[in-house]
């Protein structure tokens, strides 16, 4: 009969394999829908033609059979091999090793544990990086949206790289001591450090980090700007800079979003949302397939309608107040089960080894996964539940037909296919599509717009 250890390894392979059967067999579905799909929806008819929605369904084929791909190598096949083969004790085993050769003290588990999480990093990055290489210049760049060199993608990875250590090896360190001299209620105290790290991130990375990697400017004087400023103070959101990101450079899809926690806030709009990437028609670094592009400012106003409806209706919030709890509910999951052997058994450790960062890694990522998904199913959930308010926000501002146009500009731009099966969108999207959006819109308007706000 299997002991402790091994139906635990057993469970923990079983349950990751039907989760990745569950996933394939989804993707199977939404291939067989790219397949059969001949003609553009009638509700697009008048925006999209033949070959545009060839394109799109093309390239939703090249995504479904890559996604395939990396789940049977990676979900299958590399993550069964390192579970069975015990890779994070390999990775640990090999941190004792390193410390000693380069003076650090390797029964100090937080020196022992910082290296192992600067290796187990470095692994990831270069089992990550084919797949990211492909997915730039093959995939992005055979549909038209890949604008990154390579240069431009090294430096990107190389700060990305340095950047995540910078913050994960002292965060891995606290972590470790915490768990070591915070008692029999560690989890509270863990849970207050990362809670408080989290927030400070959220509220400086717009402001130091996320330049490191986009070059913002502000957003010219005109009256996209005005009307922007108007919008935002007629729903008393506190808007105290514009700014558009280059977003073009590293790829031509599109998007906008507001930044910051606490009191004055930022909206940052995408070069590529706005027409001619929000610069002068006759500007020398615009190209002839950039000129046109983008949305008007009605349909910037009305993208923009529907991410203040988040803020206002408190959606933000309330995200950060679930993970919060989230957050909780796993350190306390992670306080009862962490002394518990055969959880490091299962992954070959010795008997009576247990490393914290090991430890903490096993829960989370195997031993919780039946949790995470059920978890993440409701977050899809709601996520779409919250889509549909913020777009109803939008339709009670007066910019349902704006909102209407915008979505399906943004589809045609991105290549966006309309068309999805239920089960697999149902599990995999947490916004509705397009499709939906557009006859809820519809629906709550009954085809009309209600006067803009002044």
């Amino acid at each position: 009969m299997w002991d402790a250890s091994e139906k635990t390894l057993y469970s923990v392979i079983v349950f990751l394999v039907l989760e990745t059967l569950l996933e394939l067999y989804l993707t199977m579905r939404q291939i067989r829908v790219y397949k059969q799909s001949k003609t553009v929806p009638k509700e697009l008819q008048h925006v999209m033609n033949n070959e545009k929605f060839e394109k799109a369904r093309l390239y939703g084929l090249d995504k479904a059979y890559y996604s395939i791909f990396k789940m049977v190598l990676c979900d299958i096949l590399i993550l069964q091999l390192e579970l069975v083969y015990g890779f994070m004790v390999l990775v640990w085993a090999r941190s004792v090793e390193i410390s000693t050769t380069i003076g650090l003290n390797p029964k100090s588990e937080v020196q022992v544990g910082c290296l192992f999480a600067l290796l187990l990093n470095v692994v990831g990055m270069l089992k990550d990086m084919p797949f990211k290489i492909y997915n730039t210049f093959v995939l992005e760049e055979k549909h038209g949206f890949n604008k990154q060199t390579a240069g431009f993608f090294v430096k990107d990875q190389i700060k990305a790289f340095v950047l995540g250590q910078i913050l994960t090896i002292p965060i891995a360190a606290v972590f470790i001591y915490i768990v070591q001299i915070g008692g029999q209620y560690f989890f509270v105290w863990l849970w207050v450090f990362v809670a408080a790290v989290s927030l400070l991130l959220i509220t400086i990375y717009p402001v130091y980090i996320a330049p490191i990697f986009d070059k913002f400017r502000p957003l010219e004087e005109g009256e996209l700007k005005q009307s922007i400023h108007d919008l935002a103070s007629s729903v008393k959101f506190p808007l105290g800079q514009l700014f558009v990101v280059e977003g073009s450079k590293r790829s031509a899809h599109s998007n906008a979003y507001f930044t910051g926690l606490f009191g004055v806030k930022r909206i940052v709009l995408f070069d590529t949302l706005l027409v001619n990437k929000g610069l002068p028609e006759d500007d020398p670094s615009l190209t002839e397939s950039d000129k046109g592009k983008g949305c008007k400012n009605e349909e910037v106003l009305a993208v923009l309608a529907h991410e203040l409806g988040h803020w206002k209706l408190g959606h933000v919030a309330k995200n950060i107040v679930i993970v919060q709890v989230q957050l909780f509910l796993i350190f306390l999951a992670f306080s009862q089960l962490f002394t518990y052997g055969p959880l490091y058994e299962a992954i070959g450790l010795p008997a009576g080894e247990k490393p914290i960062l090991i430890g903490f890694m096993v829960i989370v990522m195997y031993v919780l996964a039946p949790y995470n998904t059920l978890i993440t199913c409701i977050m899809t959930v709601l996520s779409r539940r919250f889509e549909y308010q913020a777009d109803a926000f939008a339709q009670q501002l007066g910019y349902a037909k704006d909102l209407g146009n915008a979505l399906i500009k943004l589809q045609l731009d991105n290549l966006g296919f309309p068309v999805y099966d239920w089960m697999y969108s149902s599990w995999n999207h947490s916004h509705p599509t397009v499709l939906q959006r557009l006859d809820r819109l519809k629906t709550i308007s009954q085809g009309k717009d209600k006067p803009k706000s002044q």
